[in-house]
């Protein structure tokens, strides 16, 4: 397999191994869960005890200390056997290797998050609201902070709360007037004022259980005010989310080589493997996948290597991946036939989940924009 090219060192291998041997229940569970609705609470529960929530955690903070590179790699893993899971817990993943790697925070809220995070804490930044659509879009978030004695007092309803019911912490965003910028404040979830409302009830990434957050006078500590109109930078760590997908469309590749290989319809001699034009959508899908792969891992290497100014290089990987996996997704089906419907299978639920990459950040159109601008250098 492709993928195998990019292992480096023993801790991705032991992971790879430790995932793949688990394959048979983490795919029936998450059959489970996609059909209930429901997080994985099985598996979540085995990645926490094996320290998988640790991954982006620096060694000296008591994690593995792993690259976005490797994380990229058991998150492929991972979303091949179960995507809503491993997209789920990739917001904890990427948020504490984001905040560790640029130190966005002062040194005691890093070690109390460390601490946290050592004990089996899940965070997840939450910015996205109903009236703001995509928190790249730049809107104000309605969700407001005030100042209330030596803290402050929250208000607001978030939405796409993934992992809702399970996460330990919130890293909430809300616009502060005294401070006239978006901030971002710690908020462990069993803070009075937190409830989650179940509102999650969609076709694709169904056992994320992303449900809204109300924050109804919710007090916190003037050190839970983390982030104050920091600059942007270029995030390598968002790159998790096209990861899950490009596992998706491992998965779907997968599928379709099985049933390729192993069909034979009385109507031939031989699996349906041996005709042309099944020959060529094979070879189709690997290309795509390679491409896709391959992108997305160069991305991960040129940050590695200390590249700058490489956003259009992280949003043209996602961009590549999903829209990739689009397309190997529907060739893979077209191969499976009929049979890639029935919900017994797990190309259905593949198919459902790889949908929602198209609205996962950055959008399409928003990379298109940001690759355009990149052509005015060429005038000058």
């Amino acid at each position: 397999m492709d993928r195998e090219l990019f292992v480096t060192n023993d801790i991705e291998q032991e992971w790879i191994n430790k995932i793949r041997q688990n394959r048979e229940w983490i795919e029936q569970t998450a059959r489970e869960a996609d059909t209930a609705g429901k997080l994985n609470h099985r598996l979540i529960d085995w990645l926490i005890t094996e320290g998988y929530s640790k991954l982006s955690l620096p060694e000296k903070y008591g994690g593995y200390g792993l690259s976005i590179k490797s994380v990229i790699l058991l998150q492929e893993t991972l979303a091949s056997y179960d995507e809503s899971t491993a997209l789920s817990i990739g917001w904890h993943l990427g948020i504490v290797g984001e905040v560790f790697q640029f130190k966005l925070w002062s040194d005691d809220m890093m070690t109390e998050f460390a601490e946290a995070v050592q004990n089996g804490a899940l965070s997840n930044r939450v910015v996205s609201e109903a009236q703001t659509g995509s928190p790249t879009r730049g809107g104000r978030p309605a969700t407001h902070a005030v100042r209330q004695g030596e803290g402050w007092l929250l208000n607001g309803v978030k939405t796409y709360t993934s992992m809702s019911h399970r996460l330990t912490h919130y890293i909430v965003g809300a616009y502060v007037e005294e401070k006239e910028t978006l901030c971002f404040f710690y908020v462990p979830a069993d803070k009075e004022g937190c409830r989650i409302e179940e509102s999650w009830d969609v076709t694709g990434m169904r056992a994320t259980e992303s449900h809204d957050l109300i924050l109804d006078d919710v007090y916190v500590e003037d050190r839970y005010l983390v982030e104050a109109g920091r600059d942007k930078v270029d995030n390598p760590w968002l790159m998790h989310i096209p990861a899950v997908y490009l596992g998706i469309a491992q998965g779907a590749r997968d599928d379709a080589a099985i049933f390729a290989h192993s069909h034979s319809p009385n109507s031939i001699e031989g699996t349906i493997a041996d005709i042309p034009h099944i020959q060529s959508k094979l070879g189709e899908m690997e290309l795509k996948l390679m491409t896709a792969r391959h992108f997305l891992y160069h991305a991960a290497d040129l940050h590695q290597s200390g590249a700058r100014g490489l956003a259009p290089t992280f949003g043209a990987a996602k961009h590549i991946v999903v829209n990739n996996g689009i397309n190997i997704m529907d060739i893979a089906m077209r191969i499976i036939g009929g049979k890639s419907l029935e919900k017994a299978g797990i190309i259905e639920r593949r198919h459902r989940s790889m949908r929602a990459g198209l609205h996962n950040p950055p959008m399409d159109d928003a990379v298109i924009r940001m690759l355009a601008a990149e052509t005015q250098d060429i005038s000058r």
